[in-house]
This record gives C-alpha cells, structure tokens and sequence, in this order.
C-alpha cells in the first residue's frame, strides 16, 4: 500500500518511487530515463525537459487516488506535456502490454483448457484489443491534433471535446469481464503461469482504469478551459 502525500518538487525522486512503484509507469510515459541518483522531483524532470507542474499534478491526483475533476487543473498543466504522457501510455497498452498478455494468456490456454473454450476466450480478448485500438486510435487522430490546433490559438467549428467526453467509454470494463470468465469459468488447473496472467490482469485493469480517470479528469478540463481562452 503506498502512503498518501502531497508531493512537492523538492521531494527526492527516490522516495516518490520507493513510496509507490507504478509510478515508474508515470516516469516512462513522461519520457524520463533512470539514473535519478539521489536528485529531487524537480531536478530529474527539468534534467529530462518534463514540465514539473504536469508531472506533478499526475502524481499527486494517481496518489489521491480519486476519480473526480481536479480544481483549477489550468493553473499549471502543460497540454502540451499531457498529451506527450498520453501518447506514450498508447504506446505501451497497444505495443507492449496488450502483446504482451495475450501471449502469456496463449500459453496457459494451451496447457490444460479444452480447444473450444480455449478458443472462446482468446476471442473474447482479441475483441477487447481491437476496442482499446480504436479508442486509443481515435484520440491519436482525432482529439490529440484538435488540441494542438487549439494551443496553436485555431478552434475546429465542427468539433469540441464535449464530443469526445460523450464516446469516451470505458475501455477498462471488458478486461474486467476476462478477469471474471477466468475466475469463474477457467476448466483448468492452477498453476504459476495462470495465477501470473491473472495478476498482470489485474494490474492492466487498474492501469487502464487511472488512464481513463486521467483524461477525464485532468486532460479535457484543461481543454475545456483552453475552448474558453478562444
């Protein structure tokens, strides 16, 4: 369980990861290399060109652990480094993590679960790949260039981030019914690589649960606050 603070930039880098260690996930999809020494929060991200303020406020908001709006989420955020934090979250579900799982989830199925449920299941997954892409995508080619538009001072007649706040579903349900259908329903037995893919479930479960209330909390605010500027 990782201890609930308010971190500051003059906190040391070591302690916020020590504290919390899926904040190393926070690290790499800001871009910033390891190697931090014993240099503070401040010290790393300006070393690594990461806006402190932006690096920041995710921290504190995944440590707070809440799922509502931030107050005056404008005041300090960089868009700009957001979405360079969003992209690179993409990157890493569609590239490496999702790959990744499907593999491991390959490997069990083959050991002890009949061919038509293993089937069954790997379908069901691929599915649930195909509509995290297409989330993932949309924003990609659609909401990211809109908000680099905007910071440009150019505002799209025909789109606002309303638009995107009303589709952006939760893409974290569907893993959570695969969680499910294991822990039912899964014919065979226990063993170490079974017990291993259900935890890196779990955990892209949660990952994809803080993605999502980061947009929706930090992310279209602040474009929100940006469509008001225009």
């Amino acid at each position: 369980m990782h201890k609930k603070t308010i971190y500051k930039e003059t906190d040391k880098m070591a302690d916020l990861i020590s504290n919390n260690y899926s904040m190393l996930l926070v690290m790499s999809r800001f871009g910033i290399s390891p190697g931090y020494e014993d240099k503070s929060i401040g010290e790393v991200c300006r070393q690594n060109e990461v806006d402190v303020c932006t690096f920041l406020t995710v921290v504190n908001f995944l440590h707070k652990d809440e799922d509502k709006p931030v107050k005056d989420v404008n005041s300090c955020l960089s868009l700009e480094h957001l979405i360079v934090y969003l992209h690179n979250a993409h990157d890493y579900f569609l590239k490496f993590r999702l790959p990744h799982l499907r593999r491991k989830l390959t490997d069990v199925l083959k050991d002890d679960c009949p061919p038509d449920v293993a089937f069954v299941i790997t379908k069901f997954y691929d599915e649930y790949a195909e509509e995290v892409n297409k989330h993932m995508m949309y924003e990609e080619k659609t909401v990211f260039p809109y908000v680099q538009e905007l910071l440009k001072g150019k505002k799209n007649p025909k789109y606002n981030i309303s638009i995107f706040h009303r589709r952006h579903d939760q893409i974290e349900l569907k893993i959570t019914e695969l969680k499910n259908l294991l822990l039912k329903y899964y014919p065979g037995k226990g063993s170490n690589l079974f017990n291993s893919v259900l935890f890196d479930i779990f955990t892209t479960e949660k990952d994809l649960t803080t993605h999502n209330q980061i947009e929706n909390n930090l992310f279209t605010p602040a474009i929100l606050e940006q469509e008001k500027l225009l």
